[in-house]
């Protein structure tokens, strides 16, 4: 079985005169989701943020930010800009929309550059790829006045691929449990304190969503053998946490690659598993607000068969 884990991601900030994004009816992130072939499966909020998980991935909403997540056949342009034209471009302080390159981009509905066409219709940005056209890159488009907001955004990604060992192999088994799997990550440990949300999907498939005030995480797993992918996503300071969140990931899940991508954050890179970085960038979008990147791989070979088709 195969399922396009890589996600599509939009993280909208508006202009902080206006009224708590918390204030707008459940319909309005109803409709936003489904525009994107997505549902909302459960919520978890406090004080600060409200945490959907979606049968796609995750949508998080605080007072003047949205982070949106989702994965598969989503179409997430279409909720972007529904969104955009739902509160008014002017209101529209900051914008990043990325995509990774798809195992199987054909089955998609739009590309990258289809989707970055309709949106600067309505806001004007720039977009750059990060890593080589013919093999692993990213796609990032970037929107607004960076200068109110750049001192607050500090998010870290990782992304991991083909993951392999003990923890993959219960993930690929049918007599899963939610409490099994968030022992395994060792959750409790990294996330002290964290409010959490999950979900098991059938056949496979895991997510979670975690909350503390105004901090965040996110996990989401494809563990499929031929195609596997786990994304983490988090406003922790990974390099002043008191365990090192990324590098546990890491060695828990063990992949074959993985990215570390900072946006006004530079991750360190783990000594486990044995790694070395194949590529790095660091992107000024505008003074005062950087992306960092980092793509990396095991430095153990991984022993190929062939796949009869």
């Amino acid at each position: 079985m195969f399922f396009e884990g890589s996600e599509k991601k939009a993280e909208i900030w508006i202009e902080p005169s206006m009224a708590s994004l918390r204030a707008l009816p459940q319909s309005f992130w109803i409709k936003m989701v489904s525009l994107a072939k997505a549902d909302i499966l459960s919520q978890i909020s406090n004080d600060q943020c409200d945490a959907y998980l979606l049968s796609e991935s995750s949508l998080f909403v605080w007072d003047h930010k949205v982070v949106i997540l989702t994965c598969g056949l989503s179409t997430l342009i279409d909720s972007v800009n529904d969104f955009i034209n739902s509160l008014g471009t002017d209101n529209i302080l900051f914008l990043t929309y990325q995509r990774k390159n798809e195992y199987v981009a054909h089955l998609q509905s739009s590309t990258f550059i289809d989707d970055i066409t309709t949106l600067k219709q309505i806001v004007s940005g720039t977009a750059c790829r990060v890593g080589h056209l013919d093999n692993h890159h990213h796609y990032i488009f970037t929107s607004g006045d960076v200068s109110l907001i750049s001192a607050q955004d500090n998010t870290c990604e990782v992304l991991m691929y083909h993951i392999s060992g003990v923890v993959a192999d219960y993930l690929r088994t049918e007599q899963q449990s939610i409490s099994k799997i968030y022992a395994l990550l060792q959750l409790d440990e990294l996330f002290a304190g964290f409010t959490y949300d999950a979900h098991l999907f059938t056949p496979l498939g895991f997510s979670i969503n975690g909350i503390k005030d105004d901090l965040y995480y996110t996990i989401h797993i494809t563990p499929q053998e031929k195609s596997s992918y786990v994304s983490f996503e988090t406003n922790v300071d990974l390099n002043h946490s008191p365990s090192n969140i990324a590098a546990k990931l890491l060695a828990i899940l063990q992949p074959r690659s993985w990215d570390i991508i900072g946006f006004n954050s530079v991750v360190a890179g783990p000594n486990m598993p044995e790694n070395i970085c194949l590529g790095h960038c660091s992107y000024p979008v505008k003074q005062g607000y950087n992306i960092h990147f980092s793509h990396y791989q095991q430095l153990c070979p991984e022993v190929l068969s062939p796949e009869f088709l």
